[in-house]
């Protein structure tokens, strides 16, 4: 284990740099007295307690530890275990360092790699950590009083939507019973599609395409029975691919994009509502026409989300999950069906492996049982062998 120590001819304290971010190695190798290297904004209790019981003698940060927007008690932790905390040095801090190389870090939150300075951050003391978090418990209350009361404005302008499917549009597409897979714009979209491939090919869902999630569809092979979305976030040739367009609007029946809907001559409908947000209408039309399971790819909220006002956390967002309720399945839950096991998917090797072994030791033992030859021994006993088989049957 490397211990720190604080220098004698520099200021600071050394320890080695571990690279403990998501995809990092530094967890396996890490010593007390390292220094662990995170990206974690709002730090976690789970995080945290992870980090203790590495016992670090500092928590390098590239973001912030408490941003302000929920009152986290990540912080606290770390610091009663009396490990200092640097934040805000940047994701370019991840290129600089070197996982497993000495460090040395100064008491104004400045890190060196030799004589080198890699990297500068904001030192946390005890008293702004508890600043922040009496701060983000103010903001958090005051978010949530307006989250709600727009959710409540959003009721009355849109409860019969959400009560009767006012507005809703039928799509042309069958969807009672059937699986329904909605897929919207993400980082790991794709990846997420990929991973479902088997489930497509089992249940042959109704694939919807929102906003430029229908030109990735389109470019992995799939054609899309619906596109929801605003025609000037998809390309020509996917709003031309055979799908069933659905145009969000607003209210009063205006619809983004429908200027290229037309001057491209594809047939198209709107769906009017208060929200601009393609991923919620097709949540609603897939439980409006009856889907017996929607499985949303990309485009999910859940309640940090909301906690951290995010900008897809709306109250509208909110509402059409709820609507949909049971009927509503991420995808990464239906991608857990479908993995096997990285031991058991070796199992049958295994058993093949046994009755080749088996086989052989059977040859083996036939070939060498007699006084001829090993072949003329295998042969006698194969005579023999099919002999008897033969008498059982006469």
């Amino acid at each position: 284990m490397s211990l720190f120590s604080r220098t004698t001819d520099a200021p600071g304290v050394t320890g080695t740099l571990r690279d403990c971010t998501p995809g990092g190695k530094g967890l396996k190798k890490f010593g007390a007295g390292d220094f662990a290297v995170v990206d974690a904004a709002n730090i976690s209790r789970q995080e945290a307690q992870q980090l203790v019981d590495l016992k670090p003698a500092a928590v390098i940060n590239t973001a912030e530890f408490s941003t302000g927007s929920i009152p986290n008690y990540g912080p606290h932790m770390l610091l009663d275990a009396e490990t200092q905390l640097v934040e805000g040095v940047g994701p370019q801090f991840l290129e600089a360092m070197k996982d497993g190389k000495k460090a040395r870090l100064t008491d104004d939150g400045t890190v060196y790699l030799g004589d080198k300075q890699i990297g500068s951050g904001t030192v946390i003391e005890r008293g702004q950590a508890q600043a922040r978090f009496a701060e983000a418990e103010r903001n958090l209350i005051d978010h949530m009083e307006a989250f709600f009361g727009n959710s409540i404005q959003f009721i009355h302008s849109e409860g019969p939507l959400l009560i009767d499917g006012l507005g809703i549009p039928e799509s042309g597409v069958e969807m009672r019973g059937r699986k329904v897979m909605v897929v919207s714009p993400s980082e790991d979209h794709r990846a997420k599609v990929k991973l479902l491939r088997n489930f497509i090919r089992e249940y042959e869902p109704v694939i919807v395409g929102v906003d430029s999630a229908a030109d990735s569809l389109v470019e992995m092979g799939y054609s899309p029975d619906l596109i929801v979305a605003n025609p000037e976030t998809v390309k020509a040739e996917t709003l031309r691919s055979g799908a069933r367009v659905i145009l969000p609007a607003t209210p009063d029946g205006t619809a983004p994009g429908l200027e290229k809907i037309q001057d491209l001559g594809v047939g198209a409908m709107t769906f009017p509502s208060a929200t601009d947000s393609s991923t919620d209408l097709a949540l609603l039309l897939a439980d409006f026409q009856e889907a017996d399971m929607i499985v949303q790819v990309g485009g999910s909220v859940d309640l940090d989300d909301i906690f951290a006002d995010k900008a897809h956390a709306t109250p509208a967002a909110l509402l059409a999950r709820m609507k949909t309720g049971t009927k509503l399945v991420d995808a990464d839950s239906v991608i857990t069906l479908y993995t096997a096991p990285a031991g058991g998917s070796l199992g049958w090797l295994w058993a093949l492996l046994g009755i080749l072994v088996a086989l052989a030791v059977i040859v083996l033992i036939a070939g060498l049982g007699g006084d001829a030859s090993f072949g003329e021994n295998l042969s006698a006993t194969w005579s023999n062998l099919t002999e008897t088989v033969a008498g059982w049957f006469n």
